[in-house]
């Protein structure tokens, strides 16, 4: 086990080492727009078998060279024939609809959730959760509504909670809503309690200075400098050591100078994050290999599930599959007499 000077082991040794599919459950998990498979990690670590769907193809090969379970490259449809599984899962692209759109909301088939609903009608699983964006919470709340009650006509109990990732041992701020279909006695995982900081996850490569790095040029200094003023920001983009990062996305990883994601070097150069660097805010071990090109890289790990989050998700999924495989044994045990096993034998 890697320990730092200390003795304790490390935010990024304990991240390798809780992180490592390890499959040993009996339960398949179906996840449906996949992505890089950064949900799918967690739940294989927590000991699930995953099968994946994705359009992306370097996506689907990230997934594939990283994880037990394989990626499908296919764009999905409520016409897919989904194959068996106890757990569906997902981050399904919610197509926004403005009040002077077309409003065809579950029928818009744009969007990934005519999908993901057609996939919970045709396998009725155990347990179904998706997650998105808190922005679905509020300005598009009516569509999360219809979402909700199309999936509560198949019989499930559903729970929606706003969740942050730090909360779960990710060194970033990111809400996220999460939404449970169950048949009773799901519950959310517990805060753990610890923060990890921005120096915890990067360690050395806040202080490096590769060649190859991309550093701001002086007139993109100056820049940043004034987006920062004329947007009254409170707290510089520059990395603080000593917090999680703010919500690591496509954008400020590759994208406009003023918001980007940055690292303030000791020398007093700025430079843009890696996509390791990016990767290790989203909580990804070091070994999972990301494929495609370099943009291609940031996106994927911009629109990732944080697999340390996953991972607390998967292990309630696993307690809440456990508890009801109990009642189920309770059950029976309990309508079992001597006169209908007579009657069995007979």
């Amino acid at each position: 086990m890697a320990m730092d000077g200390v003795g304790v082991e490390s935010y990024t040794a304990r991240v390798d080492r809780l992180l490592r599919p390890r499959v040993h459950r009996p339960e398949r998990v179906l996840d449906l727009f996949a992505g890089c498979g950064g949900l799918a990690l967690g739940f294989e670590a927590a000991g699930f078998e995953t099968i994946g769907f994705e359009a992306n193809p370097d996506c689907c090969a990230t997934y594939n060279a990283n994880l037990t379970g394989s990626c499908t490259e296919l764009f999905l449809t409520p016409q897919t024939n989904f194959p068996d599984a106890e757990v569906v899962i997902g981050g399904p692209p919610c197509q926004p609809f403005s009040v002077g759109g077309n409003q065809l909301g579950l029928e818009d088939a744009r969007d990934g959730f005519p999908a993901f609903t057609a996939a919970i009608e045709q396998l009725h699983p155990k347990l179904w959760m998706f997650e998105n964006v808190r922005g679905l919470l509020y300005k598009n709340r009516w569509y999360l509504d219809e979402i909700i009650h199309r999936l509560e006509r198949f019989g499930y109990v559903v729970d929606v909670k706003l969740l942050n990732a730090v909360d779960y041992l990710v060194p970033q701020n990111r809400e996220r809503i999460i939404v449970v279909g169950h048949k009773g006695g799901f519950t959310f995982p517990e805060k753990s309690g610890e923060l990890i900081t921005v120096g915890q996850a990067l360690g050395g490569f806040l202080f490096a200075e590769p060649t190859e790095g991309k550093y701001l040029t002086e007139s993109m200094d100056q820049y940043v400098a004034r987006y920062e003023k004329a947007s009254k920001c409170i707290n510089p983009r520059d990395l603080d050591p000593n917090r999680p990062s703010r919500t690591v996305t496509c954008r400020n990883l590759a994208g406009a100078t003023g918001d980007m994601q940055r690292i303030k070097v000791p020398s007093g150069r700025r430079r843009r994050l890696s996509v390791r660097e990016g990767a290790r805010l989203q909580s990804f071990p070091d070994w999972f290999d990301f494929k495609g090109s370099e943009g291609s890289q940031f996106n994927q790990v911009g629109n990732a599930v944080a697999p340390m989050f996953a991972f607390a998700l998967a292990k309630s999924v696993a307690s809440y599959l456990d508890q009801s495989e109990r009642l189920d044994d309770v059950a029976i045990q309990s309508s079992w007499s001597p006169m209908q096993a007579t009657l069995d034998l007979s």
